[in-house]
């Protein structure tokens, strides 16, 4: 499977959530793509489909395949505590997860990009893998030739850095990955106890 490049709106409409941000089409059409979307009459969703949605769900926010999500869940299962929080807290710690969460892109997608282009710096030295997992004490900096590009300069322009979890220096353009956020401080609404039954099963 590759990743998803088709239509935001129809994923969002799909799960009845803006899950790649605000979305004008979503208030107009809040209802299931497709020709019948809006007279569709579904039978009960049985529980390995509210499950296999909670996880869709998440992949498509993260911008994370099948098999790197599998990787995930395994390596959050093999630590200690909550599985599902550790799967959040591994989520949160990607390279293109923090970048965009530090403003230096406006999406997953084009942080991913801007890694992949090499114009992301980890610890001093250039990374182009965008699935790179932080730990405390990491620090992400834009390269110095590349702060005057326009879709990083018109990603920070007037965005202030609201998660505890992560620190922004606007002059030296570098953040700072404190800590793993926790449960509730992490905005996304999919149910990941979900997505632990699931691969349980």
């Amino acid at each position: 499977m590759a990743r998803y490049t088709g239509p935001r709106t129809k994923i969002a409409r799909k799960f009845k959530e803006p899950i790649y941000g605000p979305d004008k089409n979503l208030e107009r059409r809040n209802y299931p793509p497709g020709q019948h979307g809006q007279n569709k009459r579904r039978a009960k969703q049985s529980e390995y489909g509210l499950q296999l949605a909670e996880k869709q769900k998440a992949k498509y926010t993260y911008g994370i395949l099948e098999r790197q999500f599998k990787k995930l869940f395994l390596r959050a299962a093999g630590k200690k505590g909550v599985t599902g929080v550790n799967l959040v807290k591994l989520i949160e710690s990607r390279l293109d997860n923090v970048i965009f969460r530090l403003g230096i892109a406006p999406t997953r997608a084009a942080a991913r990009q801007l890694v992949s282009h090499r114009h992301i710096l980890v610890n001093g030295k250039i990374t182009n893998i965008p699935s790179m997992l932080l730990v405390p004490g990491d620090i992400v900096a834009v390269r110095e030739r590349s702060q005057a590009l326009e879709v990083i300069t018109n990603s920070l322009n007037g965005h202030t850095n609201s998660y505890s979890w992560l620190e922004w220096d606007a002059n030296l353009m570098t953040g700072k990955f404190m800590n793993y956020p926790e449960r509730e401080e992490v905005p996304e609404t999919f149910n990941e106890q979900a997505i632990v039954e699931l691969y349980s099963k």
